[in-house]
């Protein structure tokens, strides 16, 4: 197959799209969470937030939206109806809570905000399977590391603009209640869903396409071996849900402490550190994510991706363990640093194996599950996880919050080393002979 990804304005409305998208996500998100507090004084109700979106997600996803990809081949349609309809829909939100903010019921106007947001992911997620599909129709298993490693990095500079922007808009709550990032946003997705409408006009993935050695195999006897191929798509399958389950243990075990890590941050008897050494701290993350992005999906496409997830789950296992013994700010920003490029590492070739192993009659629906898995680290991860676990040592039995933290961080290494045995004797051997 061509690899469509080449032609420039291709790649420079696929670019532009990515880099509103993420923009859009850093200037909406950075502050809802403390917007959302201050309405419902709340934390586990303010925390309900990234579960219940992540589910709905999850939800429109694999019961609809992947389905309906597959069975009509869109993928850029989806894009452009999805962005449009997230854009009208934050309108609405708005309107619904700024209605009971006028009345006086700040709790009304916080649940509102959550309930809205939720169904609003539901219809949005369209546009996430479209794009999962879309990507992977348009590279070939010797450019989509490189490709999603590029698309990562600029997806990154998005974030880190949009959070600055945050800080500006923000101001004390003031740029939610009388809907100024709400109206921004909104522009940023009708702008989005208009590249995306012409991006489609561009990339025309052609119904006999190829993405695999798999599926090269599957069409190259003309009689048509049914039984082999059935066989083999089966086999690419089985992995693939192995590769899922593997999965779903790493990101809970890398996302369970994401949550408690700012407040531990604060603690007196750690760093204590100040708001502006939180946000260095934090936006490290951010940075070592984005300088590794186009590096690992190089490296991904030359040495395989099984080799590049692996070295990825080394320094996601290793940083927290170092969590507790970082003596300074700076110190602590180098390992959130690696923690970050651990993350985008995963991301950045666990997209691209995925790529390689799906079936291409059920990329939609697959993709979709590969989706879910990686939204986990959006809220539940922490909220079922991470928390628990350190409210239940100082409550129950009276450790220290220090101390309990740390122990969280212990866990979190211990669900992700339990995940990448999982992946290196399910999913690595079987890969490297599929491919």
């Amino acid at each position: 197959m061509e690899d469509l990804s080449i032609k420039k304005p291709t790649l420079f409305g696929l670019w532009s799209f990515q880099f509103l998208t993420m923009m859009r996500r850093g200037v909406f998100y950075s502050f809802m969470y403390i917007y959302l507090f201050s309405l419902l004084g709340n934390v586990t109700t303010t925390a309900a937030l990234g579960t219940l979106t992540m589910l709905m997600s999850a939800t429109g996803q694999n019961l609809l939206w992947g389905k309906i990809s597959d069975r009509y081949r869109l993928r850029a349609q989806l894009i452009v109806i999805g962005e449009i309809a997230a854009g009208f829909a934050y309108v609405i939100v708005f309107i619904i809570h700024k209605f009971f903010i006028d009345v006086g019921s700040n709790i009304a106007a916080g649940l509102s905000l959550i309930v809205g947001l939720a169904i609003l992911e539901f219809f949005w997620s369209m546009s996430d399977v479209g794009w999962a599909a879309l990507v992977t129709d348009a590279t070939t298993p010797g450019t989509r590391g490189g490709f999603v490693g590029t698309i990562n990095f600029v997806m990154s500079i998005g974030r880190m603009t949009g959070i600055v922007m945050a800080g500006f808009l923000y101001a004390d709550g003031l740029g939610f209640r009388h809907g100024t990032i709400f109206y921004l946003v909104t522009a940023l997705l009708l702008i989005g869903a208009t590249i995306m409408w012409f991006v489609s006009r561009t990339i025309k993935p052609l119904p006999t396409s190829t993405s695999s050695d798999l599926v090269k195999k599957e069409r190259s006897d003309p009689a048509g071996d049914s039984q082999a191929m059935t066989k083999e798509s089966g086999e690419s399958e089985r992995v693939f849900h192995w590769f899922l389950i593997a999965l779903t243990i790493i990101v809970l075990g890398m996302a369970s402490v994401n949550q408690i890590f700012p407040l531990f941050l604060k603690l007196n008897g750690g760093l204590n550190a100040s708001d502006l050494q939180v946000s260095f701290i934090l936006s490290a993350w951010t940075l070592g994510g984005m300088i590794i992005s186009v590096l690992a999906g190089r490296l991904a496409d030359r040495m395989g991706r099984t080799v590049v997830i692996l070295a990825g789950l080394i320094m996601a296992a290793a940083t927290p363990l170092f969590y507790g013994v970082a003596l300074n700010v700076f110190a602590m920003a180098i390992v959130y640093g690696i923690n970050g490029m651990s993350f985008m590492t995963l991301q950045t070739a666990g997209f691209a194996l995925a790529g390689d192993i799906i079936p291409e009659h059920r990329r939609g629906r697959l993709l979709s599950r590969y989706n879910t898995v990686m939204a986990l680290s959006w809220g539940p991860a922490g909220l079922l996880i991470g928390g628990p676990i350190a409210d239940v040592q100082t409550r129950a039995f009276n450790i220290s919050e220090h101390t309990a933290y740390i122990n969280a961080f212990i866990t979190s290494s211990t669900l992700i080393l339990f995940g990448t045995f999982v992946f290196f004797t399910k999913v690595k051997k079987p890969v490297e002979k599929m491919l």
